[in-house]
This record gives C-alpha cells, sequence and structure tokens, in this order.
C-alpha cells in the first residue's frame, strides 16, 4: 500500500510508516503543498497512491467525476500528533486494505469507521 498525505497532517507521520515498510509521501515532499486538490488526486492515482486527509472536499471531488480511483481515506479526528496518525492508520490499513486497493473512501471518526466504494454516486 502507498499512501500521500494531504496539508495538514504531520510531516513526520510520512517518516513512521514509511519505517514500518508503508510507502508513504507527504504533499511537502513532492511541491503539492499549495495544489489545488484534483491535482492531488491526479497524482495519487497516477502513482497509485491512497490520498489520507482531514478534508472532504476530495469525497465531493471523486463523486463529481464518478471516478474509480485514487482511494481516500478521510480523517475525522483533529490534531492528531505523526504517532497517533501513524497507530490509526496501521488501524485502517489492517481493517480496509481490500476496500482501499478496489477503490474506495474511507471516512474514519473517533468511534467507527465507514467504508463506501468507488464511484460514488452523485
Amino acid at each position: 500500500m502507498k499512501l500521500l498525505l494531504d496539508q495538514g497532517l504531520p510531516r513526520s507521520a510520512a517518516a513512521l510508516l514509511c519505517e514500518a515498510d508503508i510507502d508513504t509521501l507527504h504533499v511537502a515532499q513532492i511541491a503539492l503543498s499549495a495544489a489545488e486538490d484534483r491535482e492531488i488526486l491526479i497524482f495519487a492515482q497516477d502513482d497509485k497512491r491512497v490520498v489520507v486527509t482531514l478534508d472532504s472536499d476530495f469525497h465531493a471531488l471523486l463523486a463529481l467525476t464518478e471516478a474509480t480511483s485514487p482511494s481516500v481515506i478521510r480523517i475525522r479526528i483533529q490534531s492528531l500528533r505523526a504517532p497517533a496518525l501513524t497507530e490509526l492508520l496501521f488501524k485502517v490499513i489492517n481493517k480496509c486494505e481490500a476496500d482501499l486497493q478496489q477503490g474506495a473512501v474511507v471516512t474514519v471518526e473517533p468511534s467507527r469507521i465507514r467504508v463506501r466504494h468507488l464511484p460514488l454516486l452523485k
């Protein structure tokens, strides 16, 4: 599994995930910190990465375009530090890996994880 962490998530989480053998980039590492969400989705799709974000706009863009990739994990838990985010992503990947590989949007809330398969219907 390859991840792309969006702006707003700790850059140091990418390093922690890489240390755990999860190929992870942060948008800041690839000069996409100020990029439009569409650009980030295109990069993730081309590089076969799952986008990890705090932003709901990614789900909306995927719905509008009826896209089948890339998968997106939306974290709805604020102020996670890198170690906590890393542990959370381990849990999400363990639970949802097959869904993410097929194409899905995963929403992570404090008390649950929701999965919707792509394409999303408008």
